[in-house]
């Protein structure tokens, strides 16, 4: 079963900085450009395999989601990769997104600084990966509780790829998951 992304959030918040970084890491050569319009990108295999992506630049065309949708797919067919594992790589920010995880690390706190930095393990793009949170007041009193206790926590924010790092920015609605376990005899 192939997970197909359609997601039109996810995909229109894709930077073209970033598809075509990743277009030059993985052995796409940019062929023609329209200024503030397009950009073809092809293989060294183009002859043999006929794959050609065609990048929109401008992130505000109505039919943006759809192209990147389409990027996705040939990619998916191109690199024998699952489309969660490309958008994986190239998500670098989502706004208003809320991330469910388990407080894995607490910074000590600094006299200094009325903010603390936390790091979680969440699923972001169906992967389990590291988000550093900084929180204040009783949010971080929450988080301390869901570290020493092992709980779950959720939160809402915008969340920013910088380099492989991810980051919640304006973290919300931080909060402890209840766990409900029934026990059946």
């Amino acid at each position: 079963m192939k997970a197909i992304i359609s997601d039109i959030d996810v995909l229109s918040h894709l930077q073209p900085l970033e598809l075509e970084a990743y277009l030059q890491k993985t052995g796409w050569q940019e062929r023609s450009r329209i200024p503030n319009k397009v950009s073809i990108w092809t293989r060294a295999s183009y002859w043999e395999d006929k794959l050609k992506i065609q990048l929109p630049v401008d992130q505000d065309f109505d039919d943006y989601p759809l192209r990147m949708s389409e990027i996705i797919n040939i990619l998916e067919n191109a690199e024998n990769r699952s489309q969660l594992d490309i958008i994986g790589d190239l998500i670098t920010n989502s706004p208003n997104t809320t991330i469910q995880g388990v407080v894995t690390h607490i910074d000590t706190p600094n006299a200094n600084n009325s903010r603390f930095q936390i790091t979680l393990l969440g699923v972001v793009i169906d992967k389990l990966r590291s988000i550093h949170i900084e929180l204040a007041d009783h949010d971080y009193i929450l988080a301390v509780k869901a570290y020493q206790e092992r709980l779950p926590i959720q939160c809402k924010g915008d969340l920013i790829k910088d380099s492989d790092a991810f980051i919640l920015k304006n973290p919300d609605q931080f909060n402890l998951v209840s766990l409900r376990v029934s026990l059946s005899s």
